[in-house]
């Protein structure tokens, strides 16, 4: 069965790389029939932030993404977290030690840190003069009865004979030991491991069959090659992705930028769209019609060949289905923000494309303008549906419903600069000529409002314009400004219709009575 890791650091909130990662291992597994397991590793106690383990949880359900093993759930290759299984470590530093393939090393740091000056005097790419390696047995046994404190290092003169390293991205590489430290440190002083022997020990105990990680850990791999070797192991499969940039090109970090994932959940992103974009950052997704099938009568939603793979519009499941690692560039990746906004526009108008859909968004969005309204009577889940309905293509992120449509939760404020601006666009006779002959039109039809009135009422509102010869310009800015406040918006019929008898006639009354402007 296929098996990968996410094994991120809990040093921090997941940021988009860290979930790009996990999105990744999670396309992989789930393409091929398999399962991935979340790995906390947490040997370097100096960098551990609490809370990270859970927001990385929390990061993961929020997308969507349910690992199959790891923290909170029972498995055959718990304990989860590396510090838990530092005996393992232990004991394959051990046999690395009795082959030959390691060696104790008793230099204070104080020592270390000469030799490195020393040797870069010299020119030298060496770390370290390999003073420990010429120990005796006797002497080293005499200085761990001591209680010297020591640490384990790789024997880099008594490599195994194993054939060159091949990347699933990147193909047949060269194996650029010098570029490694000299005799790298396998296990610390104070018995925790280093990365490169953890994940060597833990990807082959728990099973590991391929390992996608960043490509920054592409030059260690010849290291890793080298510890499975020594340690007569059957290596994973590696795969290498190039590494995410900020849109202007520099590194992600946790420490700079905004790319931590929590502040896309605070912001209202769609988990859907934001996986769409961290998927399409350097994988050139194809898409032809005829790939699937489509039910009869029912248009493919995918972007196609006429579109920007970049913009493909997919659900997790049609990731699972067209993810193709073949198809990752060797080249970094950078997230342009507007490929979101867009991606976030597609996935709200496909969903709300069924009533079930279109409930579902408004529900989602429903604790979000109740605080934004918190007086307002007119909250429910029925009307945030018809202001979702009424925007239209208009809404890129849910967040922005109590800011485009506000005039639909309370009245609009005619106060603000924009509408006072727009108040000194009329001429006072035609306002007045406009706002009540539409609201004697109006008061006219009967109550409630039918669906076939309210689909009359551009008919209506037309007839009323023609009846008092007023510009149509002047008798749609003028009841846009009574109604909304606004410049620019949905057609005035449909705001009427959503606004409903009552709400649009006790406006256009105020209006007419002069309570405006306050």
């Amino acid at each position: 069965m296929v098996l990968l890791r996410f094994a991120p650091s809990p040093t921090g909130p997941l940021h988009l790389g860290g979930l790009r990662m996990a999105l990744y291992n999670h396309l992989f597994a789930k393409k091929h029939g398999g399962k991935w397991i979340l790995r906390i590793e947490d040997t370097d106690a100096t960098r551990y932030v609490p809370g990270s383990v859970e927001g990385i949880r929390k990061a993961l359900d929020w997308a969507g993404m349910e690992y199959d093993f790891g923290p909170g759930k029972n498995g055959p290759h718990a304990p989860y977290y590396q510090s838990e299984r530092l005996d393992l470590y232990k004991e394959y530093s051990k046999k690395l030690l009795d082959t030959g393939h390691a060696y104790r090393c008793f230099c204070s740091m104080d020592r270390l840190a000469d030799v490195r000056e020393k040797l870069a005097r010299t020119g030298s790419n060496a770390t370290y003069d390999r003073e420990c390696l010429h120990l005796t047995e006797e002497e080293v046994a005499r200085r761990v009865k001591a209680g010297e404190k020591s640490i384990v290092r790789l024997n880099g003169t008594q490599l195994p004979a194993r054939p060159t390293g091949v990347d699933l991205i990147f193909g047949q590489l060269k194996d650029a030991h010098a570029s490694l430290a000299t005799d790298p440190i396998l296990l610390k002083s104070d018995l925790f491991p280093t990365y490169h022997l953890a994940s060597v020990v833990d990807d082959h105990e728990m099973g590991i069959t391929h390992v996608l990680r960043g490509e920054e850990w592409l030059p260690s791999l010849p290291l890793h090659l080298d510890l499975y070797a020594a340690l007569k192991l059957a290596p994973p499969q590696f795969a290498h992705l190039p590494i995410l940039l900020n849109a202007d090109g520099s590194k992600m970090s946790k420490r700079n930028g905004d790319v931590q994932v929590e502040d896309y959940i605070r912001r209202g992103w769609e988990p859907v769209s934001v996986l769409n974009w961290l998927a399409l950052a350097g994988w050139g997704a194809k898409h032809n019609p005829n790939d699937h099938p489509h039910p009869e009568g029912t248009p493919c939603t995918h972007t196609h060949t006429d579109a920007p793979d970049s913009t493909a519009v997919y659900t997790l499941p049609e990731l699972i289905t067209e993810f193709d690692l073949s198809a990752v560039t060797h080249r970094n990746s950078s997230l342009d923000p507007m490929k979101l906004e867009y991606l976030n526009k597609q996935h709200l108008l496909r969903e709300r494309g069924t009533p079930e859909g279109l409930r579902g968004v408004a529900e989602r969005v429903h604790g979000y303008v109740k605080e934004s309204f918190p007086e307002s009577p007119y909250t429910s889940t029925g009307m945030i549906e018809k202001a979702i309905e009424l925007l239209e293509g208009r809404l890129t992120n849910l967040k922005e419903l109590p800011i485009h449509a506000y005039y639909l939760f309370e009245e609009p404020d005619l106060g603000s600069e924009e509408a006072r601006e727009m108040r000194g666009m009329f001429d006072p006779v035609d306002r007045e000529k406009v706002l009540s002959a539409v609201h004697a039109k109006l008061a006219a039809l009967p109550t409630p409002w039918t669906p076939e009135t309210e689909g009359e009422l551009q008919k209506v509102l037309h007839g009323v314009r023609k009846e008092i010869k007023v510009p149509t310009k002047v008798f749609m800015k003028t009841l846009r400004h009574a109604l909304t406040g606004f410049k620019d918006g949905p057609s005035i019929p449909d705001i009427v219709r959503v606004l409903g008898p009552e709400r649009t006639l006790g406006r256009l009354k105020r209006q007419l009575e002069g309570e405006s402007e306050v």
